[in-house]
């Protein structure tokens, strides 16, 4: 076959493609193609026939895959259904609860009114001159202290929970059995995949992940061709697939994007979906590598043939291709965990010049990708410059303390939170550390003395101290904030600031942040019983979430119960949390337990611990939440126990505080 049929054959295939037109007619593309009025145009029918068969087939795939973000959309919204009717449902259970608990209350009050009245009649006495009363300070300076709350006596709230449920347990049914099983289910945690040791999610986290891996595979196969002949339309889809995930893998990766507000998870936890997408993605771009390679050398027709393989290799349309590929796939590899923990400075600066990288190729390789390339770019540079360099930095200087264990130090500073503006575009600006933070959240640091490589990188801490909320009272004192952050030295960053630490008590750090969700603490506001475990440093994000439980309005309005479990691994570990905080903890009414150090007694039975809260929780009827932060296997334990839990009919919430990387 002379290569000007391969030629016309390639051309009229690249103009119908870019046109878009399935049914374009053959003699129409090559009456626009034909420069030459008198040049051979082949007419088999058979071959014809194949060029119509495999432009449909890719414009298909094109059409299909062009679809794939509205699935994306049906399902976020089912996300945010399933997140927003909860909250607005426990609202109005919990506004109902505390009217019906206004009502009672203002009844005994004029019960105790008239009592007190037929008291002072009969015996000539003055009513509450000498009553006891009892009062706490805080040595948190900014907080209220929970001892200036007045305690309401005349409900016995210990046997009422705390939205209003009836003690007794509901009449078990086959559905209500059914339930339990399935969520029972959903929250269990399978033990890590034998000889790589790799951890598992929750069931409920793989069945999610499993959904979007068959959306994908339908996407890859519908409406296709297997046969070899076709090949080009199959690898072409995937490519397409590639594409059409990459907004999502952005808006995954984003600091700051609007999943948090919608489902309620902030971008850490949904850090898991991110690494699975991008996991997605590079096999995607291998399958469609490899796909044109046995496509240009063993499965195109000769008389389509253009040239040999150093040909093929030499285009610039396939080296664009392999520098997006080859920025991708670096990606993955210095994105395994193996990789983030060894040299995770090195993760962090390639991670950025590699998506840059890739979205330039991307965007060069094909046109098809483009809008995509634009939407990807758009939300990293947003991420990177409006918000985290723009909006979400301040610079402060904070004072270091290394503690007992002389591999810990303390990282602290304190300021005034300035007042709140009136004018509404203001509020978009207040959005950096010193207008205040929320409970568990975290921040990025950055230390630039500490040397050029430092300069370039931030580095992420849980504040360790109590939230002092978020905007100071234009008419009254400012709020004063403490922060607060516990770094562990290990290598690289944290070994430099221990080192500058033993030289120097002060530093010039530049905070990018806050970031987190309210979710855990929304969550353990609306429970009868809250349960706190931290494993270790844990506590840096235990410890936040108490104080607002112990501060908040209706702590003792309600007479929740919280208890706490804080697992050390050695003595020197209990300097991470000064002793008068969880005296003032205790003062507040929370059950504090710490167990002896692992060290010295092995791990503590926390199986058990769960399994007695939770046996109360279920014999009172009262809803229970869980917050658990710590290492993997603690949060394993933890997530387990409850699993079980649920099983034997508990009403138990749980969230799992781990930081993901």
């Amino acid at each position: 076959m002379d290569q000007s049929t391969a030629e016309w054959a390639n051309e009229v295939l690249k103009t119908s493609l870019r046109s878009g037109e399935r049914t374009l007619v053959i003699s129409d593309a090559v009456s626009a193609l034909a420069d030459n009025p008198g040049r051979e145009i082949p007419i088999d029918p058979k071959k014809l026939e194949y060029l119509r068969r495999l432009i449909a087939y890719i414009l298909d795939g094109r059409e299909i895959a062009a679809t794939y973000n509205y699935v994306l959309l049906v399902a976020l919204a089912v996300f945010t259904a399933l997140h927003w009717w909860p909250r607005f449902r426990d609202a109005r259970r919990r506004r109902t609860f505390a009217e019906s608990h206004a009502n009672t209350s203002a009844a005994n009050l004029q019960k105790r009114s008239r009592l007190a009245g037929c008291l002072e009649y009969s015996r000539g006495d003055t009513c509450g001159e000498d009553a006891p009363s009892s009062s706490s300070s805080s040595t948190l300076a900014g907080a209220q202290s929970p001892g200036r709350h007045p305690k309401i006596t005349d409900i016995d709230l210990e046997r009422q929970p705390l939205l209003g449920r009836d003690s007794t347990h509901a009449a078990t049914t086959p559905i209500s059995s059914l339930s339990r099983v399935v969520e029972s289910w959903l929250m269990y945690q399978p033990r890590p995949i034998p000889v790589i040791n790799r951890s598992l999610p929750s069931n409920g986290t793989s069945l999610v992940v499993l959904a979007y891996i068959c959306v994908n595979i339908f996407f890859n196969f519908y409406q296709g061709s297997l046969k070899p002949e076709y090949s080009f339309a199959f690898t072409d889809r995937a490519g397409y697939v590639f594409i059409v995930n990459l907004p999502l893998l952005y808006l995954l990766a984003a600091k700051n994007q609007p999943f948090k507000f919608l489902t309620g998870y902030s971008y850490e936890a949904l850090n898991i979906f991110h690494r699975r997408v991008g996991e997605l993605m590079c096999f995607e771009a291998v399958v469609h590598f490899v796909g044109m390679l046995l496509w240009n050398l063993v499965f195109t027709p000769d008389w389509l043939r253009v040239g040999d393989l150093q040909y093929f290799m030499t285009r610039r349309l396939t080296l664009l291709g392999l520098g997006a590929f080859i920025s991708y796939e670096s990606l993955y590899f210095t994105s395994l965990g193996t990789f983030r923990q060894r040299w995770y400075e090195l993760f962090l600066a390639s991670h950025v010049f590699l998506q840059v990288a890739a979205l330039v190729f991307l965007y060069l390789h094909f046109w098809t990708a483009r809008p995509y390339v634009l939407a990807s770019l758009a939300i990293f540079l947003a991420d990177r410059i409006i918000w985290r360099l723009g909006l979400k930095s301040t610079s402060v200087c904070a004072d270091l303390d290394i503690l007992e264990d002389g591999n810990t130090l303390r990282l602290s500073a304190d300021w005034d939170i300035p007042r709140r503006n009136r004018r509404v575009l203001c509020g978009f600006f207040r959005q950096n550390i010193t207008h205040g933070w929320h409970p568990m959240d975290h921040v990025f640091i950055t230390v630039k003395s500490l040397g050029r490589t430092h300069a370039l990188q931030a580095h992420p801490f849980t504040i360790a101290s109590a939230a002092p909320g978020t905007e100071s009272d234009p008419e009254g004192p400012p709020n004063h904030a403490w922060l607060s952050l516990l770094i562990r030295a290990h290598d690289g960053f944290t070994t430099d600031l221990l080192q500058h630490a033993r030289l120097k008590s002060t530093v010039d750090v530049r905070i990018d942040g806050p970031y987190g969700s309210v979710d855990a603490l929304e969550m353990l506001q609306i429970r009868d019983t809250a349960v706190l475990i931290a494993g270790g440093s844990g506590i840096a994000v235990v410890f936040p979430l108490l104080w607002a439980l112990v501060h908040s309005e209706d702590y003792y309005s309600y007479g929740r119960e919280i208890h706490l479990l804080w697992v050390i691994h050695s003595r020197s570990h209990r300097s991470w949390m000064p002793q008068e905080r969880l005296d003032e903890l205790e003062k507040a009414g929370v059950h504090i337990t710490i167990p002896e150090p692992t060290a010295e007694a092995g791990r503590p039975n926390v199986d058990a611990y769960i399994e007695a809260q939770a046996s109360q929780a279920r014999e009172k009827g009262l809803e229970m939440g869980l917050v658990v932060s710590g290492p993997d296997n603690l949060n394993r334990t933890a997530r387990n126990a409850c699993a079980r839990a649920v099983g034997r009919g508990t009403d138990i919430q749980l969230r799992i505080e781990k930081f993901g990387w």
